[in-house]
């Protein structure tokens, strides 16, 4: 090999390599501080796609459980509001017996109607309930979304409970025709708004058991999706650290080298000199 003094092949072939380690000590330095994979698109470029779209589907799936909770709230809050018809049914029923009391004189009856009077204007109140400006009862259904692509087929329907129909509600106890007088009422329309109500509730029971499950589905699907964002996206530490202790010795080893590469030249200096 001959001895040259303008291109120095053994320095620029060390500092070549030098320039390599430490832009590989670099990386894995970034990685390790970080704690990602993907520092720079880069660094895996299809990797770092696939993750940003799962991510995103993560991210819907967790605004999907807040209105799945919500959901449940409101079917909670129109479950209690139920409830409270009942009873309210329940002390009527009472008030119905306790009135046919052939013992009972003009006033006890007047008293009974007053309670009775009270309790159907409770009944029509509970008819405007709503939740966060919704209304508990009435005539339309609403859809709660459960899967990220927002398919109607796929959603929760929540049913309409309309308190005032007569057919279905306490209609028939709250009318005109039996306003606060327990005379014109039939035991028969408050045995059947009972059963209305029981109805009611246990559908929106079936429905409150149907969000739980689908909301049990949402945080394994999100669960599985930040697994897989994980192998995708999050560096391992045990062999990033491997690697950084690698180009750690390479970039002191390259410094060495080049050190001495430089120092070649010296050699031709010495030739002319001696000569």
């Amino acid at each position: 090999m001959p001895v040259v003094i303008n291109t120095n092949i053994s320095a620029e072939i060390a500092a070549n390599n030098l320039a390599k380690s430490n832009m590989e000590l670099q990386k894995s330095l970034n990685k390790l501080s970080s704690g990602s994979k993907i520092v720079n698109p880069s660094d895996d470029a299809g990797g770092l796609a696939v993750a940003m779209k799962l991510t995103a589907t993560s991210d819907r799936e967790g605004a999907l459980q807040e209105n799945i909770s919500d959901a449940t709230s409101y079917l909670q809050t129109q479950d209690g509001a139920l409830q409270v018809a009942g009873s309210i049914l329940d002390r009527i029923s009472q008030l119905k017996t306790l009135y046919a009391d052939p013992t009972k004189n003009t006033s006890d009856q007047a008293n009974y109607n007053d309670e009775f009077a009270q309790l159907q204007a409770e009944l029509t109140s509970l008819t405007n309930e709503s939740f966060n400006s919704v209304s508990l009862f009435g005539t339309s259904s609403i859809s709660v979304d459960v899967t990220d692509d927002l398919s109607s087929s796929a959603a929760v329907g929540v049913q309409a409970q309309n308190l005032s129909d007569t057919t279905v509600g306490l209609g028939a106890l709250t009318a005109s025709s039996v306003s606060g007088s327990l005379t014109n009422l039939n035991l028969s329309d408050i045995t059947a708004a009972i059963q209305n109500i029981a109805t009611m509730r246990a559908n929106n029971g079936a429905e409150q058991s149907r969000l739980t499950f689908a909301s049990s589905m949402l945080t394994t699907s999100q669960t599985n999706l930040q697994s897989a964002i994980s192998r995708i996206a999050d560096v391992d530490v045990a062999n990033e650290t491997t690697n950084l202790a690698k180009w750690n010795v390479l970039v002191q080893a390259g410094t060495s080298m080049l050190t001495q590469a430089n120092q070649s030249a010296q050699t031709a200096l010495k030739l002319i000199t001696n000569g």
